[in-house]
């Protein structure tokens, strides 16, 4: 998040806890994405930025995997 304008990375944090942390489910509005590096992990949608996650049922945990500007995010 460092790497990031302070705008975006508050509005990245406000959307983490506000929408997602609230849920029962984070699923429901997240989608899931394809392919065999990156079929375990679910992406959200932040304006021009997607935030890569993996999610954990047993702790509901959340953890970030990386957040970055769609052109770029899904590279390496």
């Amino acid at each position: 998040m460092a790497a990031l304008d302070r705008a975006v990375a508050k509005r990245i944090t406000a959307f983490l806890r506000e929408r997602v942390a609230q849920l029962d489910d984070p699923r429901s509005i997240g989608e899931a994405l394809k392919g065999s590096k990156l079929g375990a992990f679910w992406k959200y949608r932040v304006g021009d930025y997607r935030i890569i996650a993996s999610i954990e049922d047993g702790a509901l945990c959340i953890l970030v995997v990386r957040i970055g500007n769609r052109r770029e995010v899904y590279r390496k």
